[in-house]
């Protein structure tokens, strides 16, 4: 199942703070959900000032519980950084198949 994650940084004024100590992990856990196939885009949003405030993550699992555990383990989570997460079934168009292969 393909599911669309969009996660939004909290707004305190340590919330730059926590994205820039979770990053490394993130993006490290990011590629190697890349070579396993679960992650097929990734994006980071971005505030009227072009500062990171978010990320949209286009995710592949067997099913929500497996996407459940990645959450429990994803940095961006673990270290307080996403503070409203949303979750929504997709499908990746089929002109966009190559980034699910």
């Amino acid at each position: 199942m393909q599911f669309m994650v969009i996660g939004r940084d909290g707004t305190d004024p340590n919330a730059m703070l926590r994205r820039r100590a979770a990053r490394d992990e993130h993006l490290a856990l990011g590629e190697r959900m890349r070579q396993a196939g679960t992650l097929l885009c990734a994006v980071a949003l971005l505030d009227e000032f072009g500062q990171m405030n978010g990320s949209v993550y286009l995710v592949s699992f067997p099913s929500r519980s497996e996407l459940e555990e990645w959450l429990q383990i994803e940095p961006y989570m673990v270290g307080g950084v996403w503070k409203d997460v949303q979750i929504q079934p997709a499908q990746l168009g089929s002109g966009f198949a190559h980034l699910a292969s």
